[in-house]
């Protein structure tokens, strides 16, 4: 469980990272899956998944980069994962409370040499909520340094609320007033988890090494937090992942 140090620099900074949740042993075999996932993949859920707005960041360069959503249905060990108590116990903490419940799941590999950027942006555009509990947890199953586009933060951006962004296209926000290099890096080993707000600002860069970075997104939320529209729903939304959902005799 978290200190009450790491809950107060998450208060005011909007991310956490905390090391060595999972062992790299693990780590390994959960990128090894993530990796057999896609080898079965065909067809639209093969295709690349890189932002058109990506595209500049890449200084010209095509780059690439995988995702699927809702993970836990395609193989048991994410199922297993996503209520590992080692992940959900510090995200109740962090969120204030007990009860943690899924909003949706994404594994992300970045390719080797050609791995795509994210713009920076907030999450909340994609799926606000009322009482801006949601946060994102990264689960990385590999090393993840700079070189190999790791996720940057602009820390304290959580205080400045929802923030308007471009919406042409993928939600992001100006490159020239947030440009990824100007962002914190949070580089991270094999078993590292990083927490961040989703009113966090926060993106990634290219990644050139010559390994791919993979990494399992899971957004989580109190169950007492609606959604403010019904935008980006997935199968697997309303999960508990860790205690109860308390709106239940409520309705």
């Amino acid at each position: 469980m978290l200190s009450d140090k790491q809950i107060e620099f998450y208060r005011e900074n909007g991310y956490l990272l905390v090391p060595g949740v999972f062992s790299r042993h693990e780590a390994a075999a959960y990128r090894e899956e993530s990796h057999r996932m896609f080898g079965r993949l065909a067809g639209d859920a093969a295709e690349d998944r890189t932002w058109g707005s990506a595209r500049e960041l890449a200084g010209g360069r095509k780059t690439t980069i995988q995702g699927q959503h809702d993970v836990q249905f395609l193989a048991a060990a994410f199922t297993r994962l996503i209520v590992d108590e080692r992940l959900t116990g510090p995200a109740a903490q962090l969120i204030g409370g007990q009860n943690v419940q899924l909003h949706h799941t994404k594994v992300f590999i970045k390719p080797p040499e050609q791995g795509s950027p994210f713009p920076m942006h907030q999450d909340h555009p994609y799926f606000p909520h009322h009482k801006h509990t949601v946060l994102a947890a990264i689960i990385h199953f590999d090393d993840a340094p700079e070189e190999k586009g790791c996720v940057r933060v602009v820390p304290g951006s959580h205080r400045l609320g929802p923030l308007a962004h471009d919406t042409t296209g993928s939600l992001h926000l100006p490159p020239d007033e947030y440009p990824i290099e100007s962002a914190l890096p949070c580089p991270a080993t094999a078993g590292d988890v990083l927490y961040f707000s989703y009113l966090t600002v926060h993106g990634s860069g290219v990644n050139t090494s010559d390994e791919a970075r993979t990494t399992l997104l899971v957004q989580m939320r109190d169950p007492e937090d609606p959604p403010a529209n019904d935008a980006h729903r997935s199968p697997g939304q309303g999960t508990m992942l860790r205690g109860i959902d308390p709106t239940v005799a409520r309705r």
